[in-house]
């Protein structure tokens, strides 16, 4: 069978359909927050909010609410307590570990009072892009629109807060509220993440293709469009190459994030 018929049959499937047009919308919105998580240093921000996701979908499931709903407040909440106290966490890598291992304990600790949810906690820690429903992608599409949308409305300030933070203030910008503004939409973007790539997998596409991007260039419009077009390449191959191989998709979507990186990289020291 050649590999035009091959694609030819994938797209044959309704299912498959709906995982690339998730992974796409998921992919997009990653890419351009990524983007401002990297440049504003975050990266560890995007880890700890999809820990705290974990434990608010497993303690949505255990009392019957969809588990995108208790992500999607617990993500919330947690993005926005976060840029309050931004400040007095900077620097504080134990005490955020500690939290972050609380928040998967807390995970681990609903999934052991509700033992009907096994297959369901795989999906919430590594993914299942090839599961999305209808519903579920108006929804993530839905989320996509209004995390994009914020993000335009704050994208002047959010980069003038990110680069002259002084001088930002000074003009009557609150880097403050820039902050916890952002990270809610950052909240956005991870529980979407998670419904592709997983909890523990996360950093694939919210860190992995703006790293990559900002290897390439330091300009802030080609920046953000590479990092968008870097996710949505590693989501789509990822989806193509478990279709050849049956590999789990969150492998093979980091497995292309992370070359990505490591060859941008190699082609960086080159130059």
């Amino acid at each position: 069978m050649s590999n035009a018929s091959i694609i030819t049959t994938m797209l044959s499937y309704d299912f498959v359909l709906r995982a690339f047009a998730a992974s796409g919308i998921v992919a997009v919105v990653a890419g351009v927050v990524g983007w401002f998580l990297v440049v504003r240093g975050q990266t560890f921000a995007g880890h700890a909010l999809s820990h705290v996701g974990f434990a608010g979908a497993t303690g949505a499931a255990l009392v019957g609410a969809p588990p995108l709903t208790g992500m999607l407040a617990f993500t919330l909440l947690a993005g926005a307590a976060m840029g309050l106290l931004a400040e007095r966490i900077s620097g504080r890598d134990v005490a955020i570990g500690i939290v972050l291992a609380l928040a998967l304990g807390f995970g681990l600790l609903f999934l052991s009072l509700n033992r009907s949810t096994t297959l369901q906690a795989t999906s919430i820690l590594f993914g299942n892009v090839l599961a999305v429903s209808p519903r579920m992608l108006v929804t993530l599409a839905v989320l996509g629109v209004i995390a994009l949308a914020a993000l335009a409305f704050l994208s002047r300030p959010l980069l003038f807060a990110t680069l002259q933070p002084e001088l930002a203030e000074a003009r009557g910008v609150s880097p403050r509220l820039v902050g916890v503004l952002f990270l809610v939409v950052a909240a956005l973007a991870v529980a979407q993440s998670v419904q592709i790539v997983g909890v523990l997998l996360v950093f694939a596409l919210m860190v992995g293709p703006p790293a990559t991007a900002q290897l390439l260039t330091t300009r802030v419009l080609p920046g953000i469009a590479l990092s968008s077009a870097f996710a949505v390449a590693a989501a789509w191959l990822g989806i193509v190459i478990a279709w050849y191989t049956d590999w789990p998709t969150g492998f093979a979507i980091v497995a292309v994030s992370s070359l990505a990186y490591f060859a941008a990289l190699a082609l960086r020291r080159r130059r």
